[in-house]
């Protein structure tokens, strides 16, 4: 009686152990790939498993997840060659997720996690976009249409990523000049710059010429004004407006009367 009862405990143990360790929960914003390990079956399901509880047998069946919602990845920078043969620092960032129903192609395809795939598998992808695309751009042509560019880098990464289940939201190219085209730009905004400047001085100066220019004509017509209003009847008019009584005397005045010793 003893030993059915420790039998029937054992029993009910391994039951328990076994409905936990078959059992997995699929977290909001992820899909779960069930994966066949042995057996004809083996391979990956064609139904992708939605959020919730998932069974399955731990001994012949794997359970993955892959989450769906947006993701950034920011790569380590590295050097691509331009069509005329400059190098071009690119330090990369794109921001993704993986298309909701293609978590089982993508495992079943690399046998991988989305971290691994992301470090290695994503990462050529973008390394390749950006390689294509500056063999179609001169350096020139490439500053002068970086909009251009990065748009043409973006089209043909989230086109390889698309047939790969994945969507690209985003890309920042980071591209870093090298430092002899840095250096002619720079060069250029500061003969822009001064050239700037040199302009503002002009304007200045001439600006004051008008100024004085304006100011000696108004003091010309003014004296000119003056002098047309100076008839000799207003002059008659101010001398006798300022005249005090008395007769002008030039010269020494006479003397009326001999001073008596």
């Amino acid at each position: 009686m003893n030993k059915a009862l420790l039998w029937t405990g054992i029993a009910l143990f391994v039951l328990v152990i076994f409905f936990y360790t078959s059992c997995t929960r699929i977290d909001a914003g992820h899909e779960g790939v069930k994966v066949q390990m042995y057996g004809s079956d083996k391979g990956v399901q064609d139904v992708s498993l939605v959020t919730g509880r998932v069974f399955f047998n731990p001994f012949t069946e794997e359970v993955h997840e892959f989450p769906v919602f947006v993701q950034t990845a920011d790569y380590e920078p590295f050097t691509v060659n331009a069509k005329d043969g400059s190098v071009f620092t690119v330090d990369p960032t794109i921001t993704y997720k993986v298309i909701a129903g293609h978590s089982p192609a993508i495992f079943q395809k690399y046998r991988k996690g989305i971290k691994e795939i992301t470090s290695t598998t994503l990462y050529n992808y973008v390394r390749d976009a950006f390689r294509i695309q500056f063999n179609e751009f001169t350096t020139d042509s490439m500053i002068s249409n970086r909009k251009g560019f990065e748009n043409a880098v973006q089209a043909q990464l989230s086109s390889e990523l698309t047939k790969e289940g994945f969507h690209l939201e985003q890309l920042t190219s980071g591209i870093q000049y090298p430092e002899s085209i840095t250096q002619a730009i720079d060069a250029k905004n500061r003969a822009v710059q001064q050239a700037m400047q040199v302009e503002n001085e002009l304007r200045v100066a001439e600006a004051n010429a008008r100024k004085l220019i304006v100011l000696a004509e108004s003091e010309a017509k003014a004296n000119q004004l003056r002098q047309q209003s100076l008839t000799p009847l207003l002059i008659q008019q101010q001398f006798i407006e300022k005249w005090d009584g008395k007769t002008p005397l030039y010269g020494n005045s006479p003397v009326m009367f001999k001073t008596v010793q």
